[in-house]
């Protein structure tokens, strides 16, 4: 089987996601480091360009074909390889998983996007401070709703049911992000906990943006 490759940069949380779900199912992978930050953001060359027409992180081309958006990828890793699954068998189910997932990759993780930040600072001249106010405000609205949802579920170790699932992918990137921005977590203790238990788990650390080959702590 050819591997797969997948464009990445260490601190992206779709990457995150992404590589989360491939350590999951257990495929290997070749990772492409797309910087950025370096050489006024690689993701914006030619070169890349020609791979993924928005010029985004991440993308996983599979033989001859490039899959761009990291719910898209991770749903076709689903499709493809089956086993383990990342969503529940029921329909109902499946849904509020979907919609945890989507509530973390839409509602609060683009607002924090780093483009979105370069603009309020480049373009709008936002200093530090407010963007930092900024991000933690997105993030404060959208985990207090997501703890909200979480406590309707009342699952015990993860987002939906005994085992991990695409929400709890999506989940652990953006609480990292959070941690990261100084956000105060102290009143979510759902997700806390769903956060300790995913993180002791290998398929997670080795996801992590500190194990990456690409990592940088000063980018």
């Amino acid at each position: 089987m050819q591997a797969l490759t997948l464009y990445t940069y260490f601190r992206s949380s779709a990457a995150f996601r992404v590589r989360i779900a491939l350590n999951f199912k257990g495929l290997a992978y070749e990772s492409k480091y797309i910087h950025l930050l370096k050489d006024g953001g690689q993701e914006k060359s030619a070169e890349y360009e020609q791979i993924n027409p928005q010029k985004l992180i991440p993308s996983l081309a599979d033989s001859d074909q490039v899959i761009t958006q990291s719910l898209a990828i991770i749903e076709y890793l689903e499709e493809k390889y089956p086993q383990p699954s990342l969503l529940p068998e029921e329909l109902d189910a499946r849904a509020q998983v979907r919609a945890l997932a989507l509530s973390i990759i839409c509602d609060i993780h683009p607002l924090n996007n780093l483009r979105v930040l370069q603009y309020l600072d480049k373009t709008l001249s936002v200093d530090e401070n407010n963007q930092k106010n900024w991000i933690q405000h997105w993030v404060i609205e959208g985990f207090t709703a997501f703890e909200r949802q979480l406590k309707k579920i009342d699952s015990p170790n993860y987002c939906f049911g005994n085992r991990v699932s695409l929400a709890d992918l999506c989940l652990i990137p953006q609480v990292y992000n959070a941690k990261r921005f100084t956000c105060d977590m102290n009143s979510y203790p759902r997700i806390n906990r769903i956060y300790q238990q995913c993180m002791e788990q290998p398929e997670f650390v080795i996801a992590s943006p500190e194990q990456q080959a690409d990592c940088d702590i000063n980018h």
